[in-house]
């Protein structure tokens, strides 16, 4: 038996695996070598996980993560998971894992939409081709801290429509230094982003509200999606902020020149798939 898990900066998904069948299945909070230290990220393991998960020594433990995209940050990981399995680990980025959760052993793009966005070109097993995705002050066009970056800086401003400025801080029970604490000093501020933006979601019919998504979308399309030779592959998306602004999303690559083949809320059941036929 074996531990796959799959981790966003917000949620990490836990699944004690024999074969292709889930024995146990948990969550836990996201955890992100770039924001956590190695004790944090034990910490949040031993408290947040089943006792199952603990029971005895697993063949592997597989895990794939946001920030784990270097050495050095994957080690932090590394460290922490063999400190509490005790069992041999593989810490791979969460865009292998979206890859390999998407199209298991196909080849095409896959794509990250959810707290952050990402993209890559895979052949069946390893990235072969990526777009560097900068983070949500950088980069990370599309995802849910990206669009509530946009969203909150309309509002500071006066931007954004009233009766939606004014619905937003009666929803969240905000002020503006509330806001602003919660970008500049949050532990990890592309979290309270990206919970801000599921706003938008409620407010559709509103046309500034769709014209920021829709724009987010177009953005990711035009900065990360064109430097691939995208009319030749499939491209499949995974991540909340693509399910919650579906239709959206969809419309977006329409427009782009692109026909999306799937999109869906998490990797995990095509990472059993992939590590079942190993």
């Amino acid at each position: 038996m074996k531990i796959i898990a799959e981790s966003s900066t917000t949620r990490t998904e836990w699944a004690l695996v024999e074969g292709d069948r889930v024995v146990e299945h948990a969550f836990t909070t996201g955890l992100n070598p770039f924001f956590q230290t190695r004790r944090e990220i034990s910490h949040n393991i031993r408290l947040e996980l089943p006792d199952a998960f603990f029971r005895r020594r697993w063949e592997h433990v597989f895990f794939y993560g946001a920030g784990c995209s270097g050495t050095e940050k994957k080690k932090i990981i590394e460290s922490s998971l063999v400190a509490q399995f005790k069992t041999p680990v593989t810490v791979e980025s969460d865009l292998l894992g979206a890859a390999r959760g998407l199209l298991v052993r196909q080849a095409g793009l896959a794509c990250i939409l959810g707290t952050g966005s990402n993209s890559c070109l895979y052949n069946g097993k390893e990235i072969v081709k990526t777009v560097a995705p900068l983070g949500f002050i950088l980069g990370d066009e599309g995802s849910g801290a990206y669009i509530g970056k946009q969203l909150i800086a309309d509002i500071l401003k006066g931007l954004a429509p009233k009766d939606l400025s004014q619905a937003f801080m009666a929803k969240f029970n905000v002020s503006s230094n509330v806001l602003m604490e919660d970008v500049y000093s949050a532990s990890v501020p592309s979290r309270a982003l990206s919970r801000y933006s599921t706003f938008l979601a409620e407010h559709l019919d509103n046309a500034y509200a769709y014209q920021l998504v829709y724009n987010s979308f177009m953005r990711f399309f035009t900065r990360n999606i064109a430097a691939y030779a995208y009319q030749e592959q499939p491209i499949c998306f995974v991540g909340s902020t693509g399910i919650l602004y579906r239709d959206i999303l969809v419309r977006a690559a329409a427009d782009f020149g692109v026909e999306i083949s799937k999109i869906i809320p998490n990797s995990l059941p095509g990472l059993v798939e992939y590590h079942a036929t190993e």
